[in-house]
């Protein structure tokens, strides 16, 4: 499995490469317009000393560079901190559903590494896997074998029979307590437990193979045809087994939910974060305020940000679709910690309009607060995953001590967001952990 992801992380166009297996020497970038993941506006004239895969200084002036190092000119480009994703599949983005579901499991990781290299490319360094056997690939990517961005996996979605995620054909029925489990549930992507015994058993499954949070499914969703988008899974004292668990390794439990009952009965039971929530009300997102809960929602707005559907998926996408603009506006009436994801699935094609959804932001936020939502924002959900962090560190700032993830912007995205939703163009430079993924300042 390691050598069929390496050979994707290397195979097709691009400036990505593996991780080198030496350290790399200091960089020091110089004459940078800094946005750094907390403020409104640039910081200029600075310099970034980056070294040891952290940023060592972070200072005005002219200052010589240590021994060794690489100085880069920004020529007063804009040096921000890489994006961040907190809801991707990394399994699933790039892969068409029904590969997904039949394909011979090393077919999906070839797949799904490619996907990883062409997410780092657009200058997203982090993500927050929200559903599916990443563990591999993130091993994989950690130990430079392939090229992709951190990953914050969950592992399976944990959902009920007939919930969203329950993508099992009906020939799999009836299916008896305890017995074995299907082939999709084997594969990794989802887990089905119709009881608290068999939910607190998968929550530790995950958490025993690395799980940072774990994902609980609390209703139905878009994309499994046959679980209705009103209907409620788990009990309350089945969620509240799950977040018993997730508190007891020291983590969180985030919910999909769409409606207000789920969202209410995910936030009774102690869930840190709801995934979604386009459907929620005024009731719900006062709740949600008071709760201190997270709200990790995707700007979709039309059939352009999702794969064709038919028949009752496509009834259940529209839905959501008309409800985002009344959740974010509840969001920000109640001042709810919001989350940027863009949970594209399903369509390479698709995946590459990540950050265009970035974009989609500017219908309730300003571009500040909307580089602030993807970068120092969504760190703080990260941490939510407190000592199962993977990745122990300050991310999506530029400032002393923080991990060296960054972007080199063509322009000012503080002005002009768009430049991120052509990253090829306008994004000169990728870095990860003090290691340039993409490069087009020459050495």
């Amino acid at each position: 499995m390691g050598a069929m992801l390496s050979a994707a992380g290397l195979s097709g166009p691009g400036f990505a490469q593996p991780a080198p297996a030496r350290p790399q020497p200091p960089t020091l970038f110089t004459n940078a317009r800094v946005f750094d993941g907390r403020s409104d506006t640039l910081r200029d004239g600075l310099q970034v000393l980056v070294e040891d895969g952290r940023i060592r200084a972070l200072a005005s002036g002219n200052h010589p560079a240590p021994d060794g190092a690489r100085v880069i000119d920004c020529g007063n480009r804009v040096l921000m901190p890489g994006l961040i994703d907190a809801h991707w599949h990394c399994l699933f983005a790039g892969l068409p559903l029904a590969a997904a579901l039949t394909a011979d499991l090393g077919y999906v990781f070839l797949a799904a590494a490619a996907e990883a290299r062409r997410t780092l490319m657009r200058g997203f360094t982090t993500v927050r896997d929200l559903g599916g056997p990443a563990f591999p690939l993130q091993q994989a990517i950690d130990q430079g074998l392939a090229t992709g961005p951190r990953i914050y996996p969950s592992g399976a979605m944990l959902t009920t029979t007939g919930g969203h995620g329950d993508m099992r054909p009906l020939s799999d029925l009836p299916r008896s307590p305890g017995g074995p489990v299907s082939a999709l549930e084997s594969t990794g992507a989802a887990a089905v437990a119709d009881a608290a015994a068999e939910l607190r058993l998968r929550v530790r499954e995950q958490l025993l193979q690395g799980a940072s949070q774990i994902k609980v499914v609390g209703g139905g969703g878009v994309s499994t045809p046959r679980s209705p988008l009103d209907m409620t899974t788990f009990g309350l004292d089945e969620l509240r087994a799950a977040v018993a668990v997730a508190e007891d390794w020291n983590t969180y439990v985030t919910v999909h939910a769409y409606t207000p009952r789920t969202v209410q009965r995910a936030i009774a039971a102690g869930a840190r974060c709801i995934e979604h929530a386009h459907l929620m009300d005024e009731a719900t997102a006062a709740l949600m305020a008071e709760k201190d809960v997270w709200l990790s929602i995707q700007p979709f707005l039309g059939e352009e940000d999702s794969i064709p559907l038919t028949g009752p998926s496509r009834d259940k996408m529209r839905e959501v679709f008309a409800g985002t603009d009344n959740a974010y506006r509840l969001a920000r009436k109640h001042g709810i910690r919001t989350a940027f994801g863009s949970d594209l699935l399903f369509s390479d094609t698709l995946s590459a309009r990540q950050g265009t959804m970035l974009t989609h932001l500017t219908r309730w936020y300003g571009n500040a607060e909307i580089l602030r939502m993807a970068t120092s924002g969504n760190a703080g959900l990260l941490a939510l995953s407190g000592p199962r962090n993977p990745y122990p560190g300050k991310l999506g700032v530029v400032e002393d001590g923080a991990l060296a993830d960054l972007l080199l912007v063509d322009g000012d995205p503080t002005t002009d967001i768009t430049l991120l939703a052509d990253p090829g163009k306008n994004v000169l430079m990728i870095m990860k952990a003090g290691i340039p993924y993409k490069d087009s300042l020459g050495s």
